[in-house]
């Protein structure tokens, strides 16, 4: 879903929402995304293949949204996650895709970051392969642990583990600190995932693409003995399965069917990028096929429907008796516009750009476009475009302060702000 150049984004396009749809795209003149309409398109998400409904928003324009370089003396490879360790300093962290974590004090006039951590021989890189994810332990500064998800090659693994910090306050980290937690086979080179999360409740969530291909040829996203198109959930500071364990009320902790106890949710395509907001929920950004894109809450043992639905659409309903208990997205949006692969963003909850607190944002890799979602519990009351072309968006994240930054996958952090 993203690369360095055009080449590596055609062939990313390939995997992620078809080569067609691309080239049809760029034929075709600017338009207002079809979600900007003052009518747009919301449906219940407790309940299965419900018609969409339309309503009218009524909600008042926000600010005049502009997208700046967040630090312009700094440039990066292939930025795939931005955050902080909660750890009392100004510093945050971006991840390289190639396998690389950087570290820099948070002011617009840095003009250097350091390696924190390089395990660049570690890392199977390239399309949507490489180091996906960091996530800080909620107690860093008392034990230095973080956790990376990353793919490796011979043979072709994700991988989620844990490295350590000699201090809170260390500059580097020796690679050698790694420790595994789990690993799991990936048939194919994309939809891997790859965002690593806590969640209010302490525990670490793991987002897993369905195995690549097209049209998940093995059905991953519905077998519930696979690691693959699901949303996990685990417990990092027991040690029942070796480094880490189960939590309890995971859906299908102690199951006897044989169901993978990780799994948290299920059904899920590509969810390349999840978030928690200040309410507890888990919203998640899904790439679709050849149709639609989808934004989707998540919640405790819900199936999201992939390889049945796309969006709220049939897309193999065939070939299984669609289950009733399927949960459709909160919002999603057609490729007609050029829009063809989502980015998942995350609940505005900073202070500087006060227009847009409190909604989602969030972004389409391919076309630039930047919007804002508003919720009202789990319905959509309205969405509205802020920034028509912004970059190769590949990821947001937050500082200490909650202010949001968008990974441009060219090279930059980049900030939005109100004019």
């Amino acid at each position: 879903m993203f690369g360095k150049a055009i080449n590596a984004l055609l062939i990313s396009l390939v995997a992620t929402a078809g080569f067609s749809w691309f080239l049809w795209s760029l034929c075709q003149p600017d338009k207002t995304a079809v979600s900007d309409s003052p009518v747009a398109i919301t449906a219940d998400v407790k309940e299965a293949g419900i018609l969409p409904t339309s309503f009218i928003s009524h909600e008042p324009k926000v600010a005049t949204i502009q997208v700046v370089d967040a630090y312009p003396k700094l440039k990066f490879d292939s930025p795939v996650d931005y955050t902080h360790a909660s750890d009392g300093t100004n510093r945050v962290f971006v991840v390289e895709q190639s396998g690389r974590i950087k570290v820099f004090d948070n002011n617009a006039a840095t003009s250097s970051a350091q390696t924190y951590l390089d395990i660049r021989n570690h890392v199977a890189y390239g399309g949507e392969m490489g180091l996906l994810g960091v996530a800080f332990h909620p107690k860093f500064k008392e034990n230095g642990y973080f956790f990376v998800n990353y793919t490796k090659n011979n043979p072709r693994e994700t991988v989620v583990s844990r490295f350590k910090a000699s201090s809170v306050d260390a500059s580097q980290v020796d690679p050698k600190s790694e420790v595994v937690l789990f690993t799991f086979k990936q048939p194919y080179a994309n939809h891997n995932g790859g965002k690593v999360v806590f969640g209010p409740d302490g525990y670490l969530y793991v987002s897993t693409g369905d195995g690549g291909s097209g049209g998940d040829p093995q059905n991953n996203g519905q077998d519930r003995k696979s690691w693959l198109g699901k949303i996990l959930r685990i417990d990092v500071n027991g040690t029942a399965k070796g480094n880490y364990s189960i939590p309890a009320d995971n859906p299908f902790a102690t199951n006897k069917e044989g169901f993978l106890e990780e799994i948290y949710a299920y059904g899920l395509r590509n969810p390349w990028r999840i978030s928690f907001d200040e309410q507890g929920r888990l919203w998640a950004g899904d790439v679709g096929q050849n149709e639609i894109e989808e934004i989707d809450l998540i919640t405790k043992g819900g199936n999201y429907g992939w390889r049945l639905k796309e969006g709220r659409d049939n897309y193999k309903p065939a070939e299984n008796q669609t289950p009733k208990n399927l949960i459709g997205p909160i919002w999603e949006y057609s490729h007609r516009n050029g829009d063809v692969s989502i980015t998942g963003g995350m609940v505005y909850r900073g202070t500087q750009t006060p227009s847009i607190k409190g909604k989602y944002v969030y972004a389409d890799y391919a076309s630039g476009r930047v919007w804002a979602l508003t919720a009202d519990g789990s319905k959509a009351t309205s969405n509205f475009e802020l920034v028509p072309r912004s970059g190769a968006i590949s990821a947001f994240g937050e500082d200490q302060k909650h202010e949001m930054y968008l990974c441009d996958l060219g090279g930059k952090i980049l900030k939005l702000v109100e004019k």
